[in-house]
């Protein structure tokens, strides 16, 4: 059986104490873990200074080389794995079977993380507004005429990562040619990136004592976020609500990602379809860009019928089906509660199920040992109803009827808004929205990203802060 140890600024050390990811069809042991312990989390990190002092020993040039081989070899290598190799088919079969994912949504995943690998020096490019690189690693230099200086915010990134979607790793990946350290708790079922891209990054010629990887339960996720100055964590609204006032920890909960049809355009809905129909279904669902709301301020009943008669073809295919566009709920009874919730909602007057008319069964889908959920569709007459601001990891979209005038007070936060309208008045108000993070004006599908732009706060600027300096030199 493979067994992952944990990854002790490179170095490999077996735990005691372990933990197995099964497959969730069938049961059978895919890995063994080994469970890193908040003692050890606490100990390694008091040395995480030498990950940043080994990193700052590589030019930025040349670190952004290597990121471009490690995308090669991520791709397309085969890679140390416990005591032989995972070739990239063997890790798209094994990480399907321990997330739910189909392979074919693993196989999207990975050619995304190898995209932004080979995109870093123009990506950071972007998000540093074209900043001298070099500037970052000597703490100060002369841009334009002008004397800069940035200071590292911490030596290492702490990372708690989820299960849910590889694409979350997309985040950390400009990390290392900034000359910072790399702290990685992997999610439960999801051991397999975390380890496959660190593997990469040293074959690539990164220096093994850069990166660290904890796998273990909750404490061990809280032991990384306490001993580094600098974290980012993925989590449910609790999460968000427990660390958003806490300017260390970069919060990224749900996204409540929403189409709005402005009046000028929403009696063309039918144009924009299959733009609505791929933001709310491609990668199961399970991304906080995935559109969990579409707003309208009429049509809204037609819009409901014709993505729900879309979205009911969809059936919960074998992993390996090339078809297969639903991801498996593989923690028992997490399926059934949501389809629950969804119910209790729907005794709202105020709320139907348009979908339901259209599928064959019910919502819940139940295996032996794993479950899915049907794409739901839900028109919502109200828009302060709770059912409005709904969001679940999988295909569900609320079609809510609300006045464009009420619309930007009423949706709440949001992580990705693509309005579709040319109404100057209402994209200069959507410009102006303080609750809209991400902003895409036009016929622009919600999970359609420009890695140019930050995703949920820059990264650069959270590791890195602007000071004073002067030089008698």
């Amino acid at each position: 059986m493979i067994h992952f140890p944990v990854l002790r600024w490179g170095e490999p050390y077996e735990s005691l104490e372990t933990e197995q990811v099964v497959h969730f069809v069938t049961g059978e042991p895919i890995a063994r873990v080994s469970q890193a312990n908040p003692g050890i989390v606490a100990r390694d990190l008091r040395k995480a200074y030498r990950a940043r002092e080994a990193l700052r020993e590589i030019p930025t040039s040349e670190l952004l080389a290597m990121a471009k081989r490690a995308a090669d070899l991520f791709m397309n290598a085969d890679l140390p794995l416990g005591e032989g190799t995972q070739s990239p088919a063997q890790f798209v079969r094994q990480q399907s079977a321990t997330t739910g994912l189909s392979e074919q949504m693993c196989r999207l995943n990975m050619d995304k993380l190898r995209f932004v690998l080979e995109h870093l020096d123009e990506i950071l490019g972007s998000l540093t507004r074209g900043l001298d690189l070099e500037i970052l690693r000597r703490g100060y230099g002369e841009e334009n005429g002008v004397l800069r200086s940035y200071q590292a915010t911490t030596p290492a990134l702490g990372m708690v990562l989820p299960s849910n979607s590889p694409g979350v790793h997309t985040l950390w990946l400009p990390v290392i040619p900034m000359q910072i350290g790399l702290v990685l708790k992997p999610g439960p079922q999801e051991p397999w990136t975390p380890w496959r891209m660190a593997q990469a990054f040293f074959q690539a010629g990164i220096p093994r004592q850069s990166i660290a990887v904890y796998p273990g339960g909750a404490e061990v996720g809280a032991a990384v976020l306490h001993n580094t100055p600098r974290s980012l964590i993925f989590g449910g609204l609790a999460t968000v609500q427990r660390y958003r006032s806490n300017p260390e920890i970069q919060v990224h909960g749900p996204g409540f990602s929403k189409i709005l049809l402005g009046d000028d355009r929403v009696d063309d809905w039918e144009q924009y379809l299959d733009l609505m129909v791929d933001s709310v279904l491609v990668n199961s669902g399970r991304s906080c860009i995935n559109c969990s709301g579409i707003w309208a301020s009429r049509n809204t009943h037609q819009i409901a019928e014709a993505l729900a008669e879309q979205l009911a073809t969809v059936e919960a295919l074998p992993p390996e089906d090339p078809q297969a566009q639903l991801a498996a709920f593989t923690v028992p009874g997490q399926a059934k509660a949501i389809s629950e919730d969804i119910d209790a909602a729907l005794e709202s007057p105020s709320n139907e199920d348009i979908t339901a008319k259209h599928r064959q069964g019910n919502r819940l889908v139940e295996r032996e040992r794993c479950a899915y959920l049907l794409p739901t569709v839900v028109h919502c007459e109200a828009p302060d109803d709770p059912m409005a601001s709904k969001e679940y990891m999988f295909p569900f979209v609320s079609v809510v009827q609300s006045p464009q005038e009420k619309m930007l007070e009423s949706i709440g936060d949001t992580l990705v808004a693509s309005a579709i309208t040319e109404d100057e008045r209402f994209r200069r108000q959507l410009l102006d929205a303080p609750n809209i993070d991400r902003l895409n004006l036009g016929p622009i599908p919600t999970i359609s990203l420009n890695w140019l732009q930050p995703h949920e706060g820059n990264i650069v600027d959270f590791l890195y802060r602007a000071r004073a300096f002067q030089s008698a030199d």
